[in-house]
């Protein structure tokens, strides 16, 4: 079943503090250290591998990260549900994921859903999108397109947003919140 983000991150936020394993790696990333390499900002997104709004504009989202990426943009992956529920959702299956796909950015593996908590984070995908100060400035949807209702994926939201970070503007507001499904919490 298909829910709505929910709007409880403010923007102008400053991004919660974290430090979490990249599942490829097994070294630990942090937000600060994403800023280093990516000097335009940050887009957190959090996701999983069994949904399928996620690996409906998994392939966009691939080609957007390689193209904000060259313009100094940083990407991150984090999964949050409980691998105990969904497997296909642990470290291991998701580093295999991340080979597949040659996903370009980190996903990191949020065991403690503490990080989640903190962003607010409601459902898969999440779009968060933070400057070059790690502030908050875009939480929203990547298009219209969901799995079953013939919208074609263009990510066209999300580009625009990121577009307005590059030109170290705002986005222009305001945004509609994702769709997609659950976070999967522990019980």
């Amino acid at each position: 079943m298909a829910i709505l983000a929910l709007d409880t991150f403010p923007l102008g936020k400053k991004i919660p503090s974290f430090s979490l394993p990249d599942v490829l790696h097994e070294e630990k990333r942090t937000p600060q250290q994403m800023i280093e390499s990516f000097s335009k900002g940050l887009l957190v997104i959090f996701l999983c591998q069994h949904c399928p709004y996620v690996q409906h504009f998994k392939k966009k989202l691939i080609q957007l990260a390689h193209e904000f990426t060259a313009k100094g943009l940083g990407f991150l992956g984090i999964c949050s549900n409980d691998p105990v529920t969904y497997p296909q959702d642990a470290p291991h299956a998701l580093k295999e994921m991340v080979e597949q796909d040659q996903i370009p950015f980190p996903i990191l593996f949020d065991e403690t859903q503490e990080v989640a908590k903190a962003f607010f984070a409601t459902c898969t995908p999440d779009f968060f999108l933070f400057n070059q100060e790690l502030l908050l400035v875009y939480h929203g949807r990547f298009d219209a397109s969901t799995p079953k209702n013939g919208i074609p994926v263009t990510g066209n939201d999300l580009h625009a947003a990121l577009e307005a970070v590059v030109r170290g503007t705002s986005p222009q507001e305001p945004f509609s919140n994702s769709l997609g499904c659950s976070i999967k919490w522990k019980s």
